[in-house]
């Protein structure tokens, strides 16, 4: 089952520290946006919250398990499907692109996650990810705090390797990666090989 609750009881807070920490966001937006494929590419973003990464990178379809969260993407006109990673709500090769914003430490199967991604990406399409390397200053803070955060409590954490391991399990070749804010967040893609 999703790890929601947290998102239900304080979105508003969630979107806060979007606020707060202005050029963290704008820092980690550019780092997607540099391995972002070009328009029109047709995206999905998977965990898409309230749309904070979706709206700005012009992605018009997301897949969010929370009411409140999906609620407040939709009024930025992005189409939402409540449904969890694990099960798209996608028949096969429907997508471009994929892309995931710290959305893989809330998921229950990080590898099915990942399959379903591939599923739904047309031949030559790419998974994005986004997330905060457990190895990281910032990944140790925040699994350090995780008894006392109202958004980590829950969350698993992984390091670049693990998640690039995960990737190439369900099928990703050719992975590259980038990052911003001291390496902190890291962005992974990989390729769906046409073949």
């Amino acid at each position: 089952m999703p790890k929601i609750a947290p998102f239900e009881e304080y979105s508003d807070k969630y979107d806060q520290w979007f606020e707060r920490n202005c050029d963290t966001y704008h820092a980690e937006l550019e780092a997607i946006r540099q391995v972002m494929p070009p328009p029109p590419a047709r995206g999905l973003e998977v965990g898409v919250g309230s749309g904070k990464f979706a709206h700005p990178l012009g992605i018009k379809i997301g897949v969010e398990p929370s009411k409140k969260m999906a609620v407040k993407a939709e009024s930025l006109g992005i189409r939402i499907f409540q449904h969890a990673a694990e099960r798209l709500p996608f028949s096969e090769s429907e997508f471009d692109f994929v892309l995931m914003v710290t959305t893989i430490c809330f998921v229950d199967d990080i590898l099915e996650t990942f399959r379903e991604a591939w599923r739904v990406l047309k031949p030559d399409g790419c998974i994005i990810v986004g997330f905060v390397d457990k190895n990281s200053k910032l990944g140790k803070a925040y699994n350090d705090k995780k008894g006392t955060s109202l958004f980590y409590k829950e969350a698993t954490f992984f390091s670049t390797q693990e998640v690039g391991k995960f990737l190439n399990d369900a099928g990703f070749e050719n992975l590259v990666q980038n990052s911003s804010c001291k390496g902190a967040f890291v962005v992974v893609k990989g390729l769906k090989s046409g073949g």
